[in-house]
């Protein structure tokens, strides 16, 4: 998982937290899965991860304890990538690698550009900036490996 800084993470955490109580309920998890991620998550399920990641028993998620419930997600992920012998977390980095601008290590709506271009498929800046923002879950504007997975496995 990309590590984000701690302002970039409290502002994905702000948008999140639809009430503004600096805590997130299940309906809000529930939301941002489907809004960022295009999973449907029941309630039950969304219940089990809160409750999974609540420290202090209280049925909500700090900043703390959402930033835990990410990292373990991530690292149960990268484990079973790790059984299914690494094969396709290496065509994920060569395909990224194509599309992300050299030395800079994220796909932006240019390199994505001019990526598609080459395959055949003319998109403009503004459909390929409209592309890059429904999987740019930390709101920088490109997309890092992480959410580049995310969006090959959508």
């Amino acid at each position: 998982m990309a590590v984000y800084a701690s302002s970039e993470f409290s502002r994905v955490f702000s948008a999140l937290d639809r009430d503004g109580d600096g805590k997130l309920s299940a309906t809000e998890l529930r939301l941002f899965m489907k809004a960022a991620l295009g999973e449907d998550v029941s309630s039950e399920e969304a219940d089990r991860l809160v409750a999974s990641a609540d420290a202090d028993g209280d049925g909500l998620l700090s900043q703390e304890e959402l930033l835990a419930l990410a990292l373990a997600g991530t690292a149960a992920e990268e484990e079973e990538e790790e059984e299914e012998g690494g094969e396709r977390r290496r065509e994920l980095r060569e395909a990224f690698g194509m599309y992300a601008m050299e030395g800079q290590g994220c796909i932006t709506p240019l390199s994505l550009k001019q990526m598609l271009s080459r395959l055949g498929s003319h998109q403009d800046i503004d459909e390929c900036r409209a592309m890059i923002c429904r999987f740019d879950l930390n709101g920088d504007g490109v997309l890092s490996f992480e959410e580049f997975k995310v969006m090959m496995d959508a």
